[in-house]
């Protein structure tokens, strides 16, 4: 039975998952990131090598029988004389050219909407969103951590700790984020925090992502300013969702289908003031909870570029197994 390859690239792991015809699951893997910045590009091919090699072998298949692959990878498109060389990436591995690449933004949209027309905003490390609608696809956002990413994690993370130092100073009143920043990161001063995020951590950007959890519960310990912080979030990530809803073309009176992926939208605090701002923007959302994992998706997405889209009884075998 014909198999297809889907990969999700990721700035800590990418997921790599064989999926058949018939909506069942051959094999699923998981290998290092593929966010190459600061490796070069090499990075890309010695991982996905590696979980290819991994998820046909726990299939029972040889790379080259896999009817098609996909291959969301994390910053494709932002460096334009990276494209070539990335696009090159699979072919060796493979053996054939029954694949494509792109940014793994594709991945969320196609799990999480099963690839029907409509937007998903991604918010994990980084956020982003991606829409497509009559075979026009769109990106908003993603404009990295410096500069944008709003709603991300690392967003969230960079303005708790933002909020911790001014509350360690006097400037804003102390909330329950300060003392927990304190306990969770076992800092014997509080003044350590620089120590540990820029000299330790060398200002890591999943390393700081990885607090925005701290902010999500100090918020629901009462902390105000945390909480505010996830408002502000949820407010973000919607405006994504809009500005690629009113960029796509949609009418004003055209039901938009939304959905969404990342481990931001695990805090309720963020999830709730996101719905709440969508509904405020446009009356035509129509917010659904994710159909599938993004590595999930990138395999449907596989078949369906083969031309070989899975029917609606395999979409539901793979739903119920999901």
């Amino acid at each position: 039975m014909r198999t297809f390859l889907g990969v999700d690239g990721g700035g800590t792991k990418t997921a790599f998952c064989l999926l058949r015809a018939d909506g069942s699951v051959a094999a699923q893997t998981q290998a290092a990131g593929t966010y190459y910045f600061t490796e070069g590009v090499a990075l890309v091919g010695r991982v996905l090598r590696e979980g290819v090699a991994a998820v046909c072998a726990g299939a029972g298949v040889t790379p080259a029988e896999i009817g098609y692959a996909f291959f969301g990878l994390p910053a494709y498109g932002e460096v334009s004389g990276d494209v070539a060389a990335l696009d090159a990436a699979p072919r060796d591995i493979l053996g054939h050219d029954r694949y494509a690449v792109d940014n793994d933004m594709v991945c969320g949209w196609a799990g999480s909407l099963g690839g029907v027309d409509g937007i998903n905003v991604i918010s994990g490390t980084g956020s982003m969103t991606y829409g497509e609608r009559a075979g026009r696809g769109l990106r908003v956002g993603g404009w990295g951590e410096l500069f944008g990413d709003e709603g991300s994690a690392y967003w969230i993370a960079m303005r708790g700790l933002a909020a911790f130092s001014r509350m360690s100073d006097g400037r804003a009143p102390a909330g329950p984020l300060r003392d927990l920043l304190v306990e969770e990161l076992h800092l014997a001063a509080e003044l350590d925090l620089l120590d540990l995020v820029l000299n330790r951590w060398r200002g890591d950007r999943g390393k700081v992502a990885s607090l925005s959890p701290l902010v999500a519960r100090a918020a629901t310990l009462g902390d105000e300013t945390a909480a505010r912080i996830l408002v502000d979030a949820g407010h973000e990530l919607a405006l994504l969702v809009d500005t690629n809803r009113r960029r796509l073309g949609y009418a004003v009176d055209e039901q938009v289908p939304v959905s969404y992926s990342g481990g931001v939208f695990n805090a309720e605090g963020v999830l709730g003031p996101f719905r709440e701002r969508l509904v405020s923007l446009h009356q035509g959302y129509d917010l659904r909870q994710p159909l599938y994992s993004p590595v999930i998706g990138a395999a449907l997405h596989a078949a369906r570029l083969g031309g070989e889209p899975l029917d609606a009884r395999a979409r539901q075998r793979l739903r119920s197994a999901a």
